[in-house]
């Protein structure tokens, strides 16, 4: 337990943070830990399989090599990275860490378990965050005495190549511990967007219907997934299509995250899983990792051509691109983060070409308005209705960032 000399507030604590606890030595983890090391912190990086941890500390090695190769850093910088991560295997060894971030399974039980045995050891002005990208950030913090200490801070994979970092306060956290992460965070060289503590936070609230919208389109037989795929490379500007990308996700995951956020938002028809995504995860056909998802990559095989009919592609792209601009727009009307933070969690976060509100300005909002209200027309489905905000911005003339 905390002793007396070790217990101070939170208000006391300094800013950035320079003493860090990892726990979970898996990708993630590992990642944050190379991140926090790299701007200078001295970090402990915790699991109990020390296989993992042993894992991990050869990974790294394997990366800052690379690293040096590719004339990104020095030696020096390379064997000072190195020492700044120590790896343990008792949670009481995180004791002096004045910041611990979890990146384990996304089981609440689990996390609450972990947490208050955490507590237990680390002082009262520790902060203890989440990694979670799925869980209530309040939740979490319901199973600590000190409550107003935890808050989310979401990392995205790779964390050291990602700039986007989620910084999610619960109802309980205090002003103090929201903006000492936030400085920390910064101080790691990341972008910061905060998020309101709903399920999915920004990117994967606001990202739904790349997968959904492309699902949908697929299950009409509009366009099969090459096509699709080909339409928002091409047309849309994505790094990946939406297959190609849940195929590297994973099924399995991406599928998950889906049915969890349209569960925690109580039926809303808009996060509605797709049974094709739920019949490939059943069948195993989990994408890259299992060999096979929508696309085979086994060696050899060759990917189906595209069609290159421009109106569908176009129609595709334009029917994809305004539902996400729609979710962006509600998730500012529902007061989830500020409009720029909207943005840089897109584009930071999922690399998308560019913000959605953005590109809402740039296709005008009265186009963006009437193309919803057609799929509504067409469908009658709660899933096209129009967000409040694009129809009253267009009602008043408004943009999201020109005005």
């Amino acid at each position: 337990m905390t002793t007396q000399n070790q217990k101070s507030t939170i208000n006391n604590q300094q800013s950035p943070i320079n003493n860090i606890g990892i726990i979970g030595a898996g990708t993630m983890g590992s990642g944050i830990a190379q991140v926090a090391a790299t701007a200078g912190c001295t970090v402990k990086l915790f699991d109990l399989n020390q296989a993992a941890l042993d894992k991990a500390k050869a990974s790294l090695e394997k990366i800052m090599t690379r690293l040096v190769e590719k004339g990104r850093v020095t030696e020096e910088e390379k064997a000072r990275i190195q020492e700044n991560i120590s790896y343990v295997n008792a949670l009481k060894e995180l004791a002096d860490s004045d910041l611990t971030i979890e990146a384990i399974i996304e089981d609440l039980g689990i996390k609450k378990k972990v947490f208050q045995e955490l507590e237990s050891y680390v002082s009262d002005s520790c902060i203890i965050a989440s990694n979670t990208s799925s869980l209530s950030i309040a939740s979490i913090a319901s199973s600590l005495q000190k409550p107003e200490r935890c808050v989310g801070i979401h990392f995205f994979n790779p964390a050291p190549l990602m700039k986007l970092v989620e910084v999610i306060p619960a109802i309980q956290t205090s002003d103090a511990v929201l903006k000492i992460s936030e400085e920390t965070i910064k101080s790691w060289k990341k972008v910061v967007a905060v998020a309101k503590d709903t399920p999915g936070f920004i990117v994967n609230r606001v990202a739904r219907p790349f997968y959904g919208e492309a699902l949908r389109i697929y299950e009409e037989g509009m366009a099969d997934f090459a096509t699709i795929d080909f339409a928002m490379k091409s047309l849309g500007g994505f790094r990946m299509g939406p297959f190609e990308l849940m195929d590297f996700i994973g099924n399995d995951v991406n599928y998950t995250v889906t049915e969890t956020v349209f569960t925690a938002f109580y039926y809303d028809p808009r996060y509605k899983p797709a049974f094709t995504q739920k019949r490939f995860a059943e069948a195993g056909y989990l994408g890259r990792k299992s060999g096979r998802g929508f696309y085979d990559y086994s060696e050899g095989t060759v990917r189906p051509e595209p069609s290159k009919d421009q109106n569908l592609l176009e129609n595709i792209k334009n029917r994809i691109v305004v539902m996400l601009i729609n979710e962006a727009a509600d998730a500012l009307f529902l007061n989830i983060a500020s409009a720029i933070d909207i943005d840089n969690a897109m584009t930071k976060g999922v690399n998308y070409p560019k913000g959605l509100l953005t590109w809402a300005d740039e296709l005008g909002i009265d186009n963006c308005v009437n193309a919803l209200d057609a799929l509504y027309e067409e469908y009658g489905e709660d899933r096209y209705r129009c967000s409040p905000l694009l129809r009253r911005m267009n009602r008043e003339g408004k943009m999201f960032f020109r005005n």
